[in-house]
């Protein structure tokens, strides 16, 4: 009989998961309290996604959502979460498994989590945005953008740091790291 392994690998995914299940909940309950918002990226091609065609067309593999302002219909449930979301000025309703989440940040507490999500194919998802250390840095530099009266609609794809040119604020984004939760530190070498 083959000796069976503890995968604490994916007992810590699954707790970690856990955190963005419970932030939605409480967001879909009370709303976003404060300065808080959620910057999700999903894999797109992830089993169980459900989006748009035009939208999958635009984003192949990965797609960040932005969870501040404009966005409706939150509901959560066990393995997934939908809501509906204005894409030049279109609603569009989305419906992400968790299992297809490849990062979570709130900027405005500089707190993320990254995630490995197997791919369809069954291989290691291509990382086409970055790990959640440049999710924070798109994050924020999406932040600075908008307060100096940028046109970029709440619920738009957020590019990362490197897709907007971003390098000025590497060296403050640092600390923004250390808070960048990965599954590499439980992984086996």
């Amino acid at each position: 009989m083959a000796k069976e392994e503890l995968r604490y690998d994916r007992m810590v995914e699954d707790a970690l998961r856990s955190v963005v299940r419970r932030a939605l909940t409480y967001v879909s309950e009370h709303g976003l309290p404060g300065n808080h918002h959620f910057y999700i990226t999903f894999r797109t091609d992830q089993d169980g996604v459900e989006m748009p065609s035009t939208l999958r067309d635009r984003y192949p593999g990965e797609m960040t959502i932005v969870l501040q302002h404009q966005f409706w219909g939150l509901e959560i449930a066990e393995t997934e979460f939908s809501v509906t979301l204005s894409f030049a000025d279109v609603p569009h309703r989305l419906l992400v498994p968790f299992s297809s989440v490849t990062a979570f940040a709130d900027p405005s507490v500089r707190f993320g989590l990254q995630f490995d999500v197997d791919s369809a194919a069954g291989g290691t998802a291509p990382r086409e945005g970055g790990s959640a250390a440049q999710v924070l840095e798109g994050a924020k530099s999406g932040l600075s953008d908008q307060g100096e009266g940028s046109e970029q609609q709440d619920g738009e794809p957020a590019e990362t740091a490197e897709a907007d040119g971003d390098t000025e604020g590497k060296d403050e984004a640092a600390p923004a790291a250390e808070k960048v939760v990965t599954l590499d530190a439980f992984r086996k070498k």
